[in-house]
């Protein structure tokens, strides 16, 4: 049974849905809708710092308990097209207050003006970075992390891909939120999910939108390229990982598959389906208690592979 909170939250994000699908919004109008709706409060105790990451945008995200040898690196959601380190940084906080570890919260560039594979090379730069650079100083990191939302679950796992192929030092693990991980899927396969989602209010808009991210990014590459559509990858010497999806939201599949795959790989990994819980509750901790639950199995996890 959902917390009470949950059905408060729930309204808001319906409220916020209907306000943002009334009509046919601009990239940049859907990029402000984020930037408003999906921002918390940080705490006095959180410390930012802006970095530059190999030419990549970043911020440090420290708490005063942080471990800064135990790392996170992490990719926002916003189906390639929105989102932001601004829109990422409570989430991101509340992850590293959990875990005990420093976070490097990544402004990777954004379809359409940056198709693929332009957020990958940015995350191959922010993990190359972040083995190598703290929040404060040069220094080997003891463990580090790759996390994502949405899109930035999906870019996630293209990022441990990507460094597999190209002799990167791949991360201790990765963490998944809800990820993003068949942009190939037609129209017809995501009807078929997300029904009993409450946050959609309606399912064909919903499709609409992720089929438009989808092109924006994917440009003419083939959508069933692992690095776009990590449901087609073979894990093999993949890192351990973390994935938690809603069992009522459009793209749970996409987590069930991936999680096959890695298995029969042999990678490890830990599978959580949350009853009732819609895409990426998580980032509604400040309000959820489901949400902060899901971040302390994040931060559980990540200690006991640290």
């Amino acid at each position: 049974m959902p917390s009470q909170e949950y059905y408060q939250v729930v309204e808001a994000m319906q409220a916020q849905a209907a306000s943002m699908i009334e009509g046919e919004l601009s990239v940049e109008q859907q990029r402000a809708a984020m930037e408003e709706g999906f921002s918390f409060p940080l705490q006095d105790d959180i410390s930012l710092t802006a970095a530059d990451v190999n030419g990549v945008l970043g911020e440090w995200t420290v708490l005063p308990e942080s471990d800064p040898n135990r790392r996170l690196l992490y990719v926002h959601g916003g189906g390639y097209v929105l989102g932001s380190i601004g829109t990422h940084r409570r989430l991101v906080a509340d992850i590293c207050r959990a875990s005990g570890c420093v976070a490097l919260n990544l402004g990777y560039r954004l379809a359409p003006e940056h198709p693929y594979p332009a957020a990958v090379d940015d995350a191959i730069a922010g993990l190359e970075y972040i083995w190598a650079n703290g929040p404060v100083e040069l220094g080997e990191a003891s463990a580090v992390f790759v996390g994502g939302d949405s899109a930035g679950g999906g870019l996630m796992l293209a990022t441990l891909l990507a460094a597999r192929e190209r002799g990167v030092r791949m991360p201790t693990g990765g963490i998944g939120l809800s990820p993003w991980a068949d942009l190939a899927a037609g129209p017809e396969e995501l009807s078929a999910f997300g029904l009993e989602d409450p946050t959609i209010p309606d399912n064909t808009v919903a499709i609409t939108a992720s089929q438009g991210w989808a092109a924006m990014y994917a440009g003419d590459a083939d959508r069933r390229d692992p690095l776009l559509s990590p449901v087609f990858a073979d894990y093999d010497g993949i890192s351990p990982l973390l994935l938690q999806a809603g069992a009522v939201e459009m793209i749970c599949r996409d987590t069930e598959r991936v999680a096959a795959r890695a298995r029969e790989a042999g990678v490890e990994v830990v599978e959580e389906i949350w009853d009732d819980m819609f895409h990426v509750w998580q980032g509604f901790a400040p309000m959820l208690p489901e949400g902060q639950q899901a971040i302390d199995h994040i931060g559980d996890w990540i200690r006991s592979h640290s």
